[in-house]
């Protein structure tokens, strides 16, 4: 089937999707089209299982077809994060700018070795063999946020604009830390002599260095080309050469395109360069990049419901599943006040904003993507499985709740507490 046939079907089930969503359900658009998703591929399974039918091989050849790590870490994800990057208020990101770094780079990697200690005692408990390095993967796999689920949230939230702000920051930077630690981590677990801690820093500042680098430059060039011309679709077409061109780049130089696309995004949004851009141009890129970032969030989420099809369950797998969750969010918890823990021994009344951060820690398709880019043999088959429990709880439970803690932050009136 060709790319455009594939696309056709994704996104027609979106359309169905919303519809059934809007109609019956009523809930917010990706969540709704998640819930949706998983209960056709469910049904799929329970068909196959009582009622063995070659429709079944079908769908999963074509999921095969769509190849969703390499759709969204080659492609997709580069658009998401800048779309999500420029409606970040760069003003209130500067403000947070420390625990932005300190979430983003200490908390991932707090999150990726604590994850890492408590799953394996999981799993030597329930006596499934996996390594300790393996368990450092799933570690890398689980610890960033999404941001293309927390910036989706934050739409819909009231929270103040600087608590949104670490919220985005954090999304969208431990995004690009968490695929670096992930990449290096599996490199880690394959090899028979764990590499030197000289060699893996350097490869982590090559690519996260690297990619701040690349989004910069991008970033500076695209703002003195918008400053030739005051023209709204060649101002656009600037924008779409900005994105792709960073994150591409970055990628062949063995650098962080989704931090690239970051930097790129975020200087793209701020005030300095939409000064340099016409009135009627803000207004066409903001709304392209906003249908951007709709229709490669809801088509995302569409693909991640089928992705249950791709797991294969037993028992021990099932109860690793239903412990990991809590794990999880034990471990965001302690990551995230670990990371800013001198914040809050000046202020303890910042405890409502972390536990709004904590609940807040959605994950979503890169943490799946990057569990099915996994070589094939058991280790896949029981990360794939954690990740998937992980992320489908995260997204439904955490998601669907996150608004009444918020309310509850807003009520003690904590909310300029970061």
């Amino acid at each position: 089937m060709t790319s455009l046939g594939l696309f056709a079907i994704v996104i027609t089930l979106s359309a169905v999707f919303g519809i059934i969503n809007n109609r019956l359900l009523r809930l917010p658009l990706t969540i709704g089209i998640l819930v949706i998703s998983l209960l056709v591929s469910i049904v799929l399974m329970a068909a196959d299982l009582f009622l063995p039918w070659q429709g079944m091989a079908g769908v999963r050849d074509l999921l095969t077809q769509i190849d969703l790590p390499n759709s969204l870490m080659q492609g997709a994800l580069g658009f998401l994060l800048f779309a999500g990057a420029i409606s970040v208020d760069l003003q209130f990101l500067l403000l947070r700018k420390f625990s932005v770094i300190a979430l983003a780079l200490l908390g991932t990697f707090l999150a990726v070795i604590l994850f890492a200690g408590g799953i394996w005692g999981v799993f030597a408990l329930l006596g499934l063999d996996v390594s300790p390095a393996w368990c450092v993967v799933l570690g890398a796999i689980l610890a960033p946020t999404d941001p293309v689920s927390v910036v989706g949230m934050l739409r819909r939230l009231g929270l103040p604009g600087q608590v949104q702000a670490l919220f985005a920051g954090e999304s969208l930077f431990n995004d690009g830390v968490g695929v670096v630690i992930f990449t290096v981590a599996l490199g880690v677990a394959h090899e028979a002599h764990a590499p030197s801690f000289l060699h893996l820093a350097e490869a982590f500042a090559w690519e996260v260095g690297g990619g701040v680098l690349v989004g910069l430059v991008g970033g500076w060039l695209a703002m003195r080309a918008l400053r030739l011309v005051q023209d709204s679709h060649i101002e656009l077409l600037i924008s779409l050469a900005l994105c792709s061109g960073v994150y591409s780049v970055a990628g062949a130089w063995g650098m962080s395109g989704p931090i690239s696309a970051v930097i790129a995004g975020l200087i793209m949004g701020a005030p300095a360069t939409q000064a340099a851009i016409s009135t009627h141009g803000q207004k066409d890129i903001r709304l392209f990049w906003g249908l951007v970032d709709e229709i490669l969030n809801v088509m995302l989420f569409v693909l991640i419901g089928f992705q249950v099809l791709s797991v294969s369950f037993n028992l021990p797998l099932v109860m690793a599943m239903a412990l990991a969750i809590p794990l999880s969010i034990i471990v965001r918890g302690l990551s995230v006040f670990l990371a800013i823990l001198p914040m809050y021994v000046r202020r303890r009344d910042r405890m409502g904003v972390w536990a709004v951060l904590t609940w807040g820690g959605l994950r979503g398709g890169i943490s799946v993507s990057l569990a099915l880019t996994l070589p094939d043999g058991p280790m896949r088959d029981t990360l794939l499985g954690v990740c998937y429990a992980v992320v489908v709880f995260t997204i439904l439970v955490q998601g669907l709740t996150i608004g009444p803690v918020v309310r509850m932050l807003q009520k003690s009136d904590q909310g300029n507490a970061v």
